[in-house]
């Protein structure tokens, strides 16, 4: 019989700038010279909220006041097999110093590179970089309508929107391309992220993010962006979702998680079926199908990055 797989808390301590903290594994340790996000192992019949506290108490010096749960990222390291359970931690008391003799140091998530984290801890700064929601276009859009979805999505992005993919199948690629080059200052201007559905040489061009459709996905060996540039997946399943993470994706689509008008034929996952895929993912899951931006809290609940849409998501015209 497998041993159950190693129960591992972590604690994205953010502070008042946005910053994260980050602490390097010491000489003589595995993946020693790395950078994680503090924490360690769960002591058998201890409550995971626990066990955080009490990692961060011996490791840091600090005690807990408020956390919520982030992402639970499965992982393997040679023969042995973990759950990084990531908890965002926005509230404790007194100031973190090194007791274990590990360095410490704070830096925005945009600004920590990938490649100086133990692997299992790179699903977690994604999770920290990406927002609770994704802005989906409408697929039934018109050119006609450019100058009118111009200024909605304008609008949306001065109102928060941070994550928002340009789906106008109606529309020239080319009309595509040259909406989100004119949308880029602004996105640029308040930290937004734009994506072009399918189109990887628009994005490799602009400079941007693709999401990738499933059709794309299995005809790929490698990431089709380079690291500065977001790669998302629209996954029906568990394959697909283990595509997405061999090829490198940054977050991804499940769907649908409730019926839709758009695809009445397609089989709802349900919450419990978005979560037990969500969670075995290794990456940033967005909830998709039948979703309005109050459901954010249960999605949340059920290991969700966030939600994404269309209906309800977007500033009125």
């Amino acid at each position: 019989m497998a041993d159950a797989p190693l129960h591992v808390l972590a604690g994205a301590l953010r502070d008042g700038e946005g910053r994260v903290l980050l602490a390097e594994r010491p000489a003589g340790k595995h993946l020693a010279g790395l950078w994680e996000f503090p924490g360690g192992k769960r002591e058998p019949g201890e409550a995971p909220l626990a066990a955080l506290a009490r990692e961060l108490d011996e490791e840091l010096g600090i005690a807990l006041v408020e956390a919520a749960p982030l992402i639970r990222v499965p992982w393997r390291y040679h023969e042995r097999e973990l759950l990084l359970d990531a908890w965002c931690v926005t509230q404790w008391r007194g100031e973190p110093r090194s007791l274990e003799g590990q360095g410490l140091r704070w830096c925005l998530p945009m600004q920590a590179d990938p490649a100086t984290l133990a692997p299992a801890d790179r699903p977690i700064l994604q999770a920290l970089r990406l927002p609770p929601y994704y802005l989906v276009t409408p697929a039934d859009v018109l050119p006609t309508e450019r100058a009118q979805w111009f200024e909605r999505i304008g609008r949306a992005i001065e109102a928060g929107g941070r994550l928002l993919q340009l789906r106008l199948p109606r529309w020239p690629r080319e009309a595509v391309r040259e909406l989100a080059a004119d949308l880029l200052p602004t996105a640029r201007e308040h930290g937004a992220q734009l994506l072009l559905n399918a189109d990887i040489e628009g994005a490799q061009a602009l400079g941007i993010g693709v999401h990738l459709t499933g059709a794309q996905m299995a005809a790929l060996d490698g990431r089709p962006l380079v690291p500065q540039q977001l790669v998302g997946a629209s996954c029906h399943d568990a394959a697909q979702l283990a595509q997405a993470l061999r090829l490198g994706a940054d977050f991804a689509t499940l769907s649908p998680v409730l019926a839709t008008v758009s695809h009445p034929q397609a089989q709802p996952l349900g919450w419990a079926g978005f979560q037990a895929l969500a969670e075995a993912a290794a990456m940033p899951v967005y909830a998709l199908g039948g979703m309005a931006p109050a459901q954010l809290a249960q999605a949340r609940e059920a290991g969700a990055q966030g939600v994404a849409g269309i209906s309800g998501f977007w500033p009125a015209a």
